[in-house]
């Protein structure tokens, strides 16, 4: 008898999931390096959930500020603008979506391998993971490096300390993740999973130290988080001290979080088997799936879950939407994004391609 292969993309939620998200009235967005999509989850209704996942190169760290975004990706950072009007009349679906997110600029970056992504005011800055730098990034040049943890030497393509995560506060950068603390090439493999820490940007200091793989960091009223994945925990940070406290733990590699209201969103994969990093971890047998879990950040309570059945192994980061229950993007691999025109004044459907 064969067994029943789910469809690509195919997902189970919790009955509460497309219910908290039609009355919370926003989307997540997703991206999977793994599997090369940014993807839109959306509430159908009360009771269903419906996605949008759309192709791009290694999509990575995700920023949303009005009607913009912003995506890394393997060699280059994408901006979007949003329109709704050219949402409604969509040649392909009219009258379906309610946001349309279209390339307007693209900003060569070369492979450097950027993680996480933010605005810091309208300047966009990014984690140089491969130089081991925060970058800010321009039309004139692959990038411009802005700040470099005390321990690293000198700017080179060679990963030292895994540099990934940026947590932003009052248009300013407060904090950045590491894996370790070395300064030659790959250093930070020797550390796993325990080396980690989160240094305070300003300071240049080593706020927290001994983590597990830290991703994700985020300030959320006032508070800084952080995930961390090896051991599949949500942690708060003291800012004084650097002592954390567990909110919430995930049989999984977390990674990609939110927050919306009340309510905390945590990405989760599932671990590579063939991987020498996961291999060191120790909890790969219960890390079955990849997904998103939902806490409400009041009582630490999970809430809601969504289970990828296919396709998605590897969950990057984690982004709201907010205002918008059906917004759509468009790439730049396919031609339809060549058709959609903006102009300070108004927004066209030029000719088809």
């Amino acid at each position: 008898m064969s067994k029943n292969i789910p469809a690509p993309f195919s997902c189970q939620s919790t009955p509460q999931v497309p219910e908290l998200l039609n009355s919370l009235n926003c989307t997540l967005a997703i991206t999977t390096f793994q599997a090369g999509k940014v993807i839109f989850i959306s509430a159908k209704n009360d009771h269903e959930i419906i996605q949008l996942p759309r192709t791009f190169h290694k999509p990575m760290g995700l920023a949303v500020k009005e009607d913009k975004i912003a995506l890394a990706s393997k060699d280059e950072l994408i901006l979007f603008k949003g329109s709704t009007t050219l949402a409604s009349s969509y040649p392909k679906k009219t009258g379906i979506y309610d946001m349309l997110y279209v390339p307007t600029a693209v900003y060569q970056t070369g492979e450097i391998d950027i993680h996480d992504i933010a605005w810091v005011g309208d300047d966009l800055y990014a984690v140089n993971t491969s130089f081991s730098c925060l970058v800010q990034l321009d039309e004139y040049h692959h990038f411009s490096p802005v700040w470099q943890p005390s321990f690293v030497s000198a700017l080179a393509s060679e990963d030292r300390c895994h540099l990934n995560g940026m947590a932003t506060e009052d248009n300013k950068i407060k904090y950045t993740t590491a894996f370790g603390t070395g300064d030659t090439p790959q250093s930070w493999k020797a550390h796993i999973p325990n080396g980690g820490i989160i240094i305070d940007v300003e300071q240049n200091e080593i706020l927290s130290s001994d983590l597990a793989m830290p991703h994700s960091p985020r300030i959320f009223d006032g508070d800084l988080f952080v995930l961390l994945s090896a051991t599949g925990e949500l942690v708060q940070i003291d800012r004084e001290n650097g002592k954390r406290e567990v909110i919430y733990q995930k049989d999984g590699f977390v990674r990609g979080l939110a927050k919306y209201d009340d309510y905390m969103f945590i990405g989760f994969s599932r671990l590579r088997k063939n991987s020498s990093s996961f291999s060191k971890l120790g909890f790969s047998e219960k890390a079955l799936h990849s997904g998103i879990a939902i806490i409400h950040a009041k009582t630490r309570a999970l809430v809601g879950e969504i289970r990828y059945l296919a396709s998605v192994d590897e969950i990057y980061d984690i982004q709201i939407i907010p205002n918008y229950n059906r917004p759509n993007i468009l790439n730049t691999i396919s031609q339809d994004y060549k058709s959609a025109l903006i102009t300070p004044q108004s927004t066209y459907w030029g000719k088809s391609q």
